[in-house]
Parts: C-alpha cells; sequence; structure tokens
C-alpha cells in the first residue's frame, strides 16, 4: 500500500476520484466559445506556437451548441464507452476559459452546474487570466460543487515561455496557483515535456518547482507538432532544433520524473494522443492513452519503484 491509499505505483487521476466520489467519474468537454490573451491582443497575437486547439476537441464540441447541449451530447457519447460512469464533470477545455468578465462566465458554469448529473466543473485556462473576483466566484461554487481550475503552465523555465509565445512568465503561474489553492480550489498544472532547448536533466530539475506549488494535479504531455502552427513551420525549416523520444525512452524519462514527484500530487496523464491528420512530427503510431497507461505500470513494476520515492521535502522548490 502506497501513501496515496491503494496498491498502484502512481497516485493515479481514477483513485483520487473514486476517494472524493466513491465511484466512477467522466469528464465531458465542452467548447464555450472562449479565445486567449496571446492571440486576441491582449498581451501577444498568433498564439503559442506549439496550439491547434482542434486536435484535442471531440467532434461535439462546438461553441454554436449551447453548454446544456454539449454536456447532454457529451454524456450520450461517453455512455456507450463508459458504462460505469453515472456522475460527470463538465470540462471546459478549448481556450482561456477565464477570459472575459465575469458576468459572461457566470452564464457559462451556472449553466453547466444546471445539469443533476454534473458533479462539478474543470476549468482550464491562463495564470494571466485569473483575478480575485474570478477565483473568489469560483470557490463560491465550490461550497456545492467540486471545481477545479486547471492551469496552462507548460514549462517552469521563462526562456523556454518566451519562445513559445506563452506571454506570461513562471512567476505568474506561481502566483496564480497559489491564489487559487488559498481559496480551496482543485488546482491543476499542464506541463509539455519536450519542447525546443529543454534538455532531460531541465525536466528533472523542474520537478522541484513543480513540487513546491500547491497543486492537486498535474498532466504531462510530450511535445508532439501540429499542422497549422508556427511550430511546424520552425519544424519544417529547422528541424535539428528539435527532438523527439522513442516510446520506450520517454517512458524511462517519465518514471525518473515520477521517483521525484510529491506523492500526494494526483497524477492525471503522463503523454497525450490526438489524430493523426493533426501530426506534423513524429508519433508514436496509433497508441491509445490506457496501452500508454498500462506500459508506464509495467515499467514501474519492473523498475520495482514508485511515485516520490526519490521526493525530499526539504528541497522542493530550491531553485
Amino acid at each position: 500500500m502506497y501513501p496515496w491509499g491503494d496498491e498502484r505505483r502512481f497516485n493515479s487521476y481514477a483513485g483520487y476520484f473514486r476517494k472524493l466520489f466513491g465511484s466512477r467519474v467522466q469528464k465531458v468537454t465542452i467548447n464555450a466559445g472562449f479565445t486567449c490573451p496571446n492571440r486576441d491582443g491582449t498581451v501577444a497575437e498568433g498564439g503559442c506556437t506549439f496550439c491547434n486547439n482542434e486536435a484535442f476537441t471531440p467532434s461535439y464540441c462546438t461553441p454554436t451548441k449551447s453548454i446544456a447541449t454539449q454536456i447532454a451530447e457529451g454524456i450520450e457519447f461517453h455512455a456507450n464507452r463508459y458504462r460505469h460512469a453515472d456522475r460527470f464533470l463538465a470540462y471546459f477545455q478549448s481556450f482561456s476559459n477565464t477570459h472575459a468578465p465575469l458576468s459572461r462566465l457566470r452564464e457559462i458554469y451556472d449553466e453547466a452546474l444546471c445539469d443533476p448529473r454534473v458533479a462539478g466543473i474543470v476549468v482550464g485556462t491562463r495564470p494571466d487570466c485569473v483575478d480575485d473576483e474570478k477565483l473568489d466566484y469560483f470557490a463560491s461554487l465550490a461550497r456545492d460543487h467540486y471545481v477545479a481550475i486547471e492551469f496552462g503552465i507548460e514549462s517552469c523555465y521563462d526562456q523556454t515561455l518566451r519562445a513559445v509565445n506563452r506571454g506570461h512568465d513562471f512567476a505568474c503561474a506561481r502566483r496564480a496557483v497559489e491564489a487559487a489553492a488559498r481559496r480551496g480550489l482543485h488546482v491543476g498544472g499542464h506541463f509539455i515535456l519536450g519542447l525546443p532547448g529543454e534538455t532531460d536533466q531541465m525536466l528533472l530539475d523542474q520537478t522541484d518547482r513543480i513540487n513546491a506549488l500547491p497543486l492537486t494535479t498535474v498532466k504531462f504531455h510530450q511535445l508532439q507538432i501540429f499542422r497549422g502552427t508556427t511550430m511546424a513551420s520552425r519544424y519544417a525549416a529547422h528541424p535539428e532544433e528539435f527532438r523527439f523520444w522513442e516510446l520506450t525512452e520517454y517512458l524511462d524519462l517519465f518514471v525518473e520524473i515520477l521517483r521525484r514527484l510529491r506523492p500526494d500530487l494526483v497524477v492525471e496523464r503522463f503523454a497525450g494522443e490526438a489524430p493523426p491528420r493533426y501530426h506534423a512530427g513524429p508519433t508514436w503510431g496509433l497508441i491509445r492513452n490506457d496501452q500508454l497507461l498500462a506500459l508506464l505500470e509495467k515499467r514501474l513494476e519492473e523498475r520495482n519503484v514508485w511515485q516520490g520515492e526519490l521526493y525530499h521535502p526539504k528541497i522542493a522548490g530550491k531553485e
């Protein structure tokens, strides 16, 4: 039995929800029609160099449909695949879902929580798109519902964030995470592994900075190059600036990250998948997330290692 209360060698997202709700909970992805401040000129234009939101957006998600319709269609979509899920979370994934006046946010999130099958919301956004007023609103919702704010942090290195046109620095991410956590919200952080210029050692070293953040959950994706992005154009012109792991290499790297990761951090995802039509760079082929998960668990067992075994609280966050 590991510190998170089960026999898995890492603190899994599925286990986290079983403890919270006593049963399986399924996310239903929603596109509420937001944009981002580094797309609309608020802080920059063009968006992050790696971003193609369509690559991760299910077919039933379109902002021309109401929130209620997207939830209903999403629940129907998942009902055939996840027959044991009877409670759902409305996952606002596309773009920056707090980049609007508070009055607009109230309309959207109040509508989502009107459906009795929806146990809560997960709001994907950027660290520079929250303020005290918005976070106080989410805290008020959290009195009766599960509310998680998932921040796209992507990297702990400012030079990387500048290179991908992120429009904020790591200090901004730290402030946002801390402000949300102070209000008792569940806070998630999203990170991309393999952005240009970052070495394996840098990715291991940044684990200390991640550990120092008051996060509830973490989500990691390997770098993927998507068609139509600025990064795809850069890759086509200068492929020598990029490096990609073979799947076995990535598994070994992530095992080392896990060994250093704070034991109470819930690992939602460690790799990503997107339809082949979106890819403009190397891929691992047609492999699903459940297959990736099985490979990770096998590798942890083979090496007899687990999440947090190398974690030392005294040095977490040291730079």
